[in-house]
């Protein structure tokens, strides 16, 4: 095959015949004025020169590998391809058979890792009635080849041989030994979804004590459980009856989950209208201790175990806007981090902060918040003052901080905010003088601080919000890198969603959007009773269906409200820790013991 271009009066002519490439030049006459490009396709017989022919004999042509390549493993390739597509474990399993030890099978035949993965995986969703005998028999068959053909599993290998072994009805043991030595016998961590289907199947089995070990070995493997393997272990629980355990059970899926599923509701309603669960509970319990409890645990739980005894009313009901519960009558609290996450998450954003300013500059504003503990609320000044000022008009907004500062103290009967600003702003707005009288009158009250000059003023408003545990008036959404050193904190969250105060204007006067004035996660009482959330998919939280958890005759009154660590009830966070708002008994000179109705 020849190819021939031309361009203008030049032509260029290449052939190849056998090895050999030929070029020629040559004149091409064209009568057009213009430059012409013309390309030519031609067939040229090959010429066999004794070079070409040595060469092609000697040449052995190489075997294509790979797909579309020969022997049993590229079969068996494209067989289990077919078979993870169509979901076909039987048929993959009948390939597998015939390539290892069919009558032709290749004596030293050995899959790609992938491939022994993509049979476990088939095994593990299989249709049981499919199999003469269980897959789990098929699975070990496979797990045993790879062994010996010198594979080292993967944890994903292992983890769906320990499914497939798992569902079978007597492998709940093998599976859970199978993920125990995962570690020690190849080198493999196991993950929670190695550990699911073994907590599954001693779920099924009913063998709490199982369970139990496999939760702890999650634990000394650092793997926490979700909602479905807290679920299994609170059904486990309640079948041996265990209310300690169910307790135990119930305070772990609080921290762990916002809501919870309709499978595990219909686990917690099982239990508490168990006999069992009836004859569980104190009868006798000190209030003050309980409610203290509740306010070190930052609100909606005390975690002294089962107050009370006696059958439990179990119902479905809605919360009101307010918190308010359609079946029990009280009202919900807005749950905060408890003190001791709090002096943590104070410490880990002090040292931040340390790191990162000036040392002697942090060191001093600790001093100073140590002296100065009064505030109920701290506001981030640059954050108000430059809200909506990208306009051409725009700038410092030395009002509107005014504005939020006046709604605060019309809240909370005069008592300053402090306001946390750079003071490279404050040299500035001094040189006017409508803004200096306003920024003496706050520095005369208490209520400012500057920020020195190369500190970032974030680290200030933020470590004085969580060290006097009030209200921080921002609509900073807290996303940049700051505070993506604090994200690996769980409870950095929920302290944002119960301290971060955002804020608008309406007429020139500030508009406060308070935190939530109760939280979507389960509550313990004081009363004992408990309140669990249940999944809401159309995200409406008015929707959402909440299990009311109650015994007989102890409904707390409607109009009280519950200890929390917070301004849903009407107290700043300061002041619910100190006990504010909370109903004492009668004689303080000693703790109140007793049946709770019978002080109701």
């Amino acid at each position: 095959m020849g190819l021939i271009s031309a361009t203008g009066t030049k032509c260029n002519t290449l052939w190849r015949t056998g090895t050999a490439l030929h070029r020629t030049y040559g004149p091409w006459p064209l009568s057009a004025s213009k430059p012409t490009l013309l390309i030519t396709r031609v067939s040229l017989p090959p010429a066999a020169t004794p070079m070409a022919t040595a060469a092609a004999a000697t040449t052995t042509p190489r075997r294509r590998r790979g797909k579309g390549g020969k022997g049993p493993n590229s079969d068996l390739s494209r067989t289990l391809t077919d078979c993870t597509r169509r979901g076909d474990a039987v048929a993959a399993m009948a390939a597998f058979d015939a390539a290892v030890s069919g009558p032709d099978a290749a004596p030293d035949l050995r899959l790609a890792a992938h491939q022994y993965n993509q049979l476990l995986h088939l095994l593990a969703s299989a249709d049981r009635a499919s199999f003469p005998t269980h897959p789990a028999a098929a699975a070990r068959r496979v797990f045993a080849h790879m062994l010996e053909a010198g594979s080292p599993p993967s944890e994903a290998t292992i983890t769906s041989l320990a499914r497939v072994v798992a569902s079978d009805p007597e492998g709940a043991d093998e599976a859970f030994e199978l993920v125990a030595t995962m570690r020690d016998k190849y080198g493999q961590a196991p993950r929670l979804r190695s550990y699911s289907p073994v907590l599954a199947a001693f779920r099924r089995t009913g063998e709490a004590s199982k369970a139990y070990a496999v939760e702890a070995h999650m634990a000394a493997s650092a793997v926490s459980p979700e909602e479905p393997e807290l679920a299994a272990l609170l059904e486990v629980s309640a079948k041996a009856g265990d209310a300690g355990k169910v307790y135990e059970y119930m305070h772990k899926l609080r921290r762990a989950m916002g809501c919870v599923s309709e499978e595990t509701a219909e686990v917690l309603e099982g239990w508490f209208r168990s006999e069992k669960e009836a004859m569980a509970g104190k009868a006798e319990w000190d209030a003050q201790q309980v409610k203290d409890a509740i306010v070190a645990n930052g609100g909606g739980c005390h975690q002294l175990g089962w107050l009370s005894n006696g059958p439990w009313m179990v119902q479905q009901v809605t919360v009101a806007a307010d918190g308010k519960c359609g079946g029990c009558g009280c009202r919900l609290a807005s749950v905060d981090i408890d003190m001791e996450e709090t002096n943590t998450f104070a410490d880990s954003v002090s040292g931040l902060a340390l790191e990162r300013e000036t040392k002697a500059n942090f060191s001093q504003f600790q001093e100073w918040l140590e002296a100065h503990k009064e505030y109920e609320a701290i506001v981030d000044g640059a954050n108000i003052a430059l809200y909506q000022q990208n306009f051409a008009e725009g700038g410092f907004s030395l009002a509107q901080l005014d504005a939020v500062v006046t709604e605060l103290r019309d809240r909370y009967n005069g008592k300053w905010p402090l306001v946390i600003l750079h003071n490279k702003r404050i040299a500035k707005l001094m040189e006017n003088p409508s803004n200096r009288h306003l920024i003496e009158t706050w520095r005369a009250n208490g209520a400012l601080y500057t920020s020195p000059s190369g500190s970032n003023d974030d680290w200030y408003w933020l470590y004085a919000a969580i060290g006097l545990n009030c209200l921080l008036v921002t609509n900073d959404e807290m996303r940049d890198h700051i505070f993506e050193l604090l994200g690996s904190s769980s409870f950095f969250y929920k302290w944002k969603q119960r301290h971060r105060v955002k804020y608008t204007f309406n007429k020139g006067k500030a508009v406060l959007m308070m935190p939530p004035p109760y939280s979507s996660e389960i509550q313990e009482s004081e009363t004992g009773s408990w309140h669990v959330p249940i999944e809401e998919k159309s995200g409406d939280e008015r929707a959402r269906t909440w299990l009311c958890i109650d015994r007989s005759g102890l409904t707390k009154r409607p109009h009280e409200s519950p200890i929390a660590n917070g301004v849903a009830q009407g107290l700043t966070p300061s002041e619910a820790s100190n006990g504010a708002g909370q109903t004492q008994p009668e004689d303080q000179a000693a703790p109140v013991t007793g049946k709770r109705k019978d002080r109701d």
